[in-house]
């Protein structure tokens, strides 16, 4: 069992400045989600032990660099993708599993949050705390409207997940003028079970940890699941918009304050599980 690190003193959370920091996000990329929670890479991902994909040269890496030691170790990741970025060079990851035509016809400011990860030792509430306040800086600072982004339960059977997709589908879906659909050749109703017969509170406990962060912080749920054979996962789609956001948790966007965003995400989050999966196999 690794022991967690729980000294942050030399730690610090700032976006990727060389493309040998952003090669460094990718080895540890590969680490957690093909070591360890045994995805299947690409041959060229195996050859050089490295998570890479076509929208890595454009995006934002977000990294938790952790210099103990003397020398900077990146231990933890984010991936970010604005709208401008986006646009520029083609699309977001989620439009390969989501049509999100919705949220870009609403003019909104978004970033897409993804392939993200932390190295075991490093999963715990306070370097959490740390990547999540990373992330309000970032969208504070760009004014970013909305976020959105896919998000894993473990396993490609449906049916073992109706309890917990029927219960995002029925009591988290987003307002029907936003919501993201699943792309119709890749689209698992997740409408399996009535309301009436579902134990909302139950439930909630059963959530993945990240998925669980995320509603904590007010996000919703795009309509339909993604089978994704590659990461043997069945993907959601999550979308959080600013405008709906509780008032007790938009006071986490700032920059000081009380307990808020950056508290309650970590506290419902375990950050190794969110992965924008590769577009290329």
């Amino acid at each position: 069992m690794v022991e967690p690190h729980p000294d942050t003193s030399s730690i610090t959370v700032r976006l990727a400045k060389t493309p040998a920091e952003i090669e460094a996000a990718q080895i540890l990329r590969y680490k957690v989600f093909y070591e360890e929670q045994a995805a299947k890479p690409t041959p060229q991902m195996a050859l050089v032990k490295r998570d890479f994909d076509d929208f890595d040269p454009y995006a934002d890496h977000l990294i938790v660099v952790d210099e103990r030691d003397g020398t900077p170790n990146i231990v933890g990741t984010y991936r970010m993708l604005s709208r401008d970025v986006a646009e520029k060079y083609g699309r977001f990851y989620t439009s390969g599993e989501y049509n999100i035509s919705l949220i870009l016809k609403s003019g909104a400011r978004v970033l897409e949050l993804g392939r993200s990860c932390v190295l075991p030792q490093y999963r715990t509430r306070p370097v959490l705390q740390m990547l999540w306040q990373g992330i309000a800086d970032y969208v504070l600072d760009r004014e970013v409207e909305m976020l959105v982004g896919c998000a894993s339960f473990p396993g490609t059977n449906p049916k073992i997940l109706a309890r917990q997709l029927s219960y995002l589908y029925h009591f988290l879906l987003a307002p029907p003028e936003l919501c993201p659909r699943a792309l119709p050749e890749r689209y698992v109703s997740m409408n399996m079970i009535p309301k009436d017969e579902l134990n909302p509170r139950e439930i909630l406990g059963e959530l993945p940890p990240l998925i669980k962060g995320y509603l904590r912080i007010g996000s919703l749920i795009g309509d339909g699941a993604v089978i994704d054979e590659q990461f043997n996962t069945t993907d959601v789609c999550i979308m959080l918009h600013t405008s709906i956001v509780a008032d007790h948790y938009k006071k986490h966007y700032e920059r000081k304050g009380n307990r808020s965003f950056t508290d309650n995400a970590a506290e419902g989050s375990n950050i190794s599980v969110l992965k924008q999966r590769s577009s290329n196999g």
